[in-house]
């Protein structure tokens, strides 16, 4: 096969890539993803996430290495492996992060990434439920709904959070994210809406795109420093390999884009060497800066029903079922977290910088069942980590997964804000009309005291997890630990660009799916203008 673009992952980005080259009828695409097709009818019903994280047919089920931060404990890291990736799996939540995010991209020297000029994008991008207005976009592929469920536990925790003196704000994607409020999701009638449902599935008939499922890039080939074509193996193990005759984009993901790289033998020549693989372009930032945001969660027993208690008996289940087949409401629509907040820790911080995921139920984890007891979570992640980890190479083999070594709560500045995190949300679980609905703090215990900064501390490495953002893996730049620069080329190799969160030169502030399908949307449009 001989294209003109390929395209490897059909995750958030590489989905947009796909459709945008393909508008072009005399151009040939092939979009290349190592799971399959999106027909697991769970990935299409909001609250299926509980379904498809950590089933190896959806989600690649990565793992951390042991981490000293985390107490020296490994933590699950799902990404999708499935047309739309990860936006096929995740909680369906809606945010862009803060506008002096992307500016401070700009300062660093990446021309064409400041806010005002990505903007037009996100509103490109969207269908917006609300209308269109100066920060919002309607008619785009993407469609961006409000919640369409309520719990009082999450409206009393929005109440408590004001009368702890955070103000209300109804659109934290609007002029200014500070404020607690209700989040937005990527839904579309009750039902997901992936990057595959919004610019896969209406062009599925264009003869010009060749979307090809099971296939597991191993390598990129190369004639010099110049990207000429892909090696991939099909589901039965075979290898293939596609000609490639203007570019290459490679849409991976932070994980599955620096291992291909890798695997080509772009990358640190000492690392590539000790796993077998001939060095062929050095490239030592690849794999190096992974960013991610860690969530301590806190669980609180109510004294009132919550989800919990909704889903425990099969004729609740049965009952909550019908609801959603019949009417596409109720607590199958539900995301993630209903209720969110952007607050800051300290008066002296500039902009908000950490963020609150409130939901009506609580779990150990995604997959394993509700607790047999009312109760809700308050999770609570810092923005903007300075803690920077790595990925390395478990050898030559595309089949094993990287080591990924996040090194977590690794600067006093992370540490400091996670504590200064859990504090808070005690300090508004102790406001009215929150705490008249608690019985009991379960997650930390109440015998953890708030002063007792160790304490936190320790309790936060113990129990905190990934809230499955990672990112910064190829940074866009220009200094020579970039991998890419800000026309997303890859440093030194020609005909071969990355378009995923992979190439943030730091995390933004909030969710990453909405800013993964801009970076989607911004690669179209600079591969389309080359000549």
């Amino acid at each position: 096969m001989e294209v003109d673009y390929a395209v490897v992952g059909a995750g958030s980005s590489g989905c947009v890539v796909a459709n945008r080259l393909s508008a072009d009828p005399n151009t040939t695409v092939a979009l290349l993803e190592a799971g399959g097709r999106d027909s697991n009818p769970w990935i299409h019903i909001p609250v299926g996430y509980f379904k498809t994280m950590h089933n190896p047919t959806l989600d690649w089920c990565y793992r951390t290495e042991p981490d000293p931060g985390l107490n020296g404990r490994s933590i699950d890291w799902p990404r999708g492996k499935v047309l739309g990736g990860s936006s096929s799996l995740n909680g369906l939540l809606y945010v862009r992060g803060q506008k002096e995010d992307y500016d401070r991209w700009r300062q660093m020297g990446n021309v064409g990434w400041g806010w005002e000029d990505v903007l037009p994008l996100f509103k490109r991008s969207e269908d917006q439920e609300r209308g269109e207005d100066e920060f919002h976009g309607v008619g785009g592929p993407l469609s961006v709904s409000n919640m369409r469920i309520q719990r009082p536990i999450c409206d009393a925790w929005v109440a408590a959070a004001q009368t702890a003196g955070y103000p209300f704000n109804s659109d934290y994607n609007g002029e200014n994210q500070e404020g607690v409020g209700y989040f937005q999701l990527t839904t579309r009638n009750g039902r997901r809406c992936s990057a595959a449902v919004a610019y896969l599935k209406p062009i599925r008939s264009r003869q010009n795109l060749n979307v090809i499922t099971h296939a597991l890039v191993s390598r990129i080939v190369l004639d010099g420093k110049k990207a000429t074509g892909l090696v991939y193996r099909d589901r039965s193990g075979n290898e293939k390999t596609i000609k490639v005759r203007r570019e290459i984009i490679l849409s991976g993901g932070a994980i599955n884009s620096p291992q291909i790289l890798m695997l080509s033998g772009i990358g640190d020549p000492d690392h590539l060497k000790e796993n077998g693989i001939e060095p062929t372009h050095a490239l030592p930032g690849v794999g190096k800066g992974l960013q991610d945001h860690l969530q301590a969660r806190l669980v609180f027993k109510c004294n009132e029903p919550t989800l919990n208690d909704e889903v425990r008996s099969l004729f609740n289940q049965a009952r909550i079922a019908l609801k959603y087949a019949l009417f596409r409401a109720g607590p199958m629509t539900m995301a993630a977290s209903l209720a969110t907040g952007f607050l800051k820790t300290r008066p002296d911080v500039e902009t908000p910088d950490i963020q609150f995921h409130v939901q009506p139920w609580s779990a150990d984890s995604p997959g394993e069942g509700v607790h047999p007891f009312s109760a809700f979570t308050m999770s609570v992640c810092q923005l903007r980590p300075e803690s920077r980890g790595q990925l390395r190479l478990n050898g030559p083999d595309p089949m094993q997964h990287v080591k990924i070594i996040p090194n977590y709560l690794s600067t006093e500045t992370d540490c400091r804000t996670i504590v200064d995190g859990v504090n808070i949300a005690r300090k508004i679980a102790r406001h009215s009309p929150l705490i008249s609905k608690i019985s009991e703090e379960f997650r930390p215990t109440s015998e953890l005291q708030c002063d007792d900064y160790t304490g936190t501390l320790d309790w936060a490495r113990s129990n905190s997890v990934s809230i499955y953002h990672p990112a910064g893996t190829c940074a866009m730049g220009t200094s020579e630990s970039s991998v890419v620069d800000p026309s997303l080329k890859v440093h030194g190799i020609d005909n071969l660009r990355i378009a995923d969160c992979s190439i943030m030169p730091e995390i933004v502030s909030g969710n990453t799916n909405a800013p993964a399908i801009m970076i989607g949307e911004k690669a179209s449009d600079l591969i389309s203008a080359e000549p």
